[in-house]
């Protein structure tokens, strides 16, 4: 089969659904990538996939512009008639499902989170979701990362009848090994792999940095992720000034996150909202204890007072208060988190489960066409 696969990030699809696209590289179909061009793009065509070229803004609202972005799909669809289609992200999502819809093109849904613009009570919400509604109406599947969010679409009328649950991403657990927990000599280090924005809870980790090392002057906080362009001008010199005062370590964007798990001994999640948090994913994979916010999306990917520890989002204090509740274990309790953690993943999130959901859908349409 001819698929084509819309999306809104390279280095997302790669990081997150390359064993995928193997598997059906493997199974004898074409894949061929639709998304906006950034330097991540090579990563793909390495796997030898073809990257069609779709530039749009990822959280943009100019009708203009997403008007545009519908028809550019339309445009492609007609072009390069694939005989499926996976769509990822809010707007390949929208527009490219209705695009299917309208050319009859068989295509499947991936809902990896809702965003505050689709919870939050408001004009704009309630018109997504009835976007949502006729966009999703015709997909073959679609596919859904956590009961609240299925729940919630559920209840406005979107994908009642045609929808399945995946292990979120699911987590690759030989290319996310255990890693023996490492040595607390010289402190305990904590560490937060989030998108630069106040959705992630930066505002709470940073602050809550503050408040730990005035207290605990050898806990080490370390921060891994990339500055939206929205949101540089606000949070680069907060940053900076607590790296300058050294509170916390800031890395940046990195490839090679799981270096830097294996180095540290918590991970920190403080997610305002999340489809299925795969950051939490390969945390446990590592085998590292963590402290994530007590949303769906992140509450399903440990086993409470075993392997992590929920806290209220966006308070401050109920950050503090988990981080002070991790650092009263002993080393040897936190390390036994971690072990909890590995097995969790390994019996409930193991990648090859979404690969699997995927080739049935396939399969599904085969016996359809035949």
């Amino acid at each position: 089969m001819k698929i084509l696969i819309l999306t809104n990030y390279a280095n997302g699809l790669y990081l997150f659904r390359k064993e995928l696209l193997t598997a059906l590289q493997e199974d004898g179909h074409t894949i061929t990538v639709s998304l906006p061009p950034d330097e991540n793009c090579k990563k793909l065509e390495q796997l030898g996939i073809d990257i069609i070229e779709t530039p749009f803004e990822r959280r943009g609202n100019n009708p203009v512009k997403d008007m545009g972005l519908f028809l550019a799909y339309l445009k492609l669809l007609k072009r390069h008639k694939p005989d499926m289609v996976f769509t990822y992200t809010i707007k390949p999502n929208l527009y490219g499902g209705l695009a299917c819809r309208l050319l009859r093109i068989p295509y499947l849904c991936n809902i990896t989170g809702l965003g505050t613009a689709i919870e939050n009570e408001s004009l704009l919400s309630h018109i997504l979701l009835k976007f949502y509604k006729i966009s999703m109406k015709s997909a073959q599947c679609v596919f859904f990362q956590n009961k609240k969010n299925r729940d919630f679409m559920n209840r406005y009328g979107v994908a009642c009848h045609n929808h399945k649950m995946l292990p979120g991403s699911g987590v690759n657990l030989t290319e996310h090994p255990f890693e023996e927990y490492s040595s607390e000599e010289d402190g305990i280090h904590f560490l937060a792999v989030i998108r630069i924005m106040k959705d992630k809870g930066i505002e709470e980790y940073l602050e809550a940095a503050k408040v730990i090392k005035r207290k605990y002057p050898k806990a080490c906080f370390w921060l891994v992720g990339e500055y939206e362009e929205e949101t540089r001008e606000k949070y680069e010199p907060k940053i900076q000034e607590l790296v300058d005062a050294k509170v916390i370590t800031y890395l940046g964007h990195i490839d090679y996150v799981d270096k830097v798990m294996a180095k540290c001994h918590v991970i920190v999640h403080p997610s305002y909202h999340e489809g299925l948090s795969n950051v939490l994913l390969e945390a446990a994979a590592c085998g590292r204890p963590v402290l994530a916010s007590d949303i769906n999306g992140c509450i399903e990917t440990f086993s409470p007072g075993e392997s992590g520890i929920a806290f209220e989002p966006r308070r401050v204090e109920a950050l503090v208060e988990a981080i002070e509740k991790i650092l009263a274990l002993t080393s040897q309790e936190r390390r036994q988190m971690g072990i909890a953690a590995r097995a969790w993943v390994e019996t409930y999130f193991d990648r090859r489960l979404v690969i699997k959901a995927y080739r049935e859908e396939i399969e599904q349409r085969k016996k359809e066409n035949r």
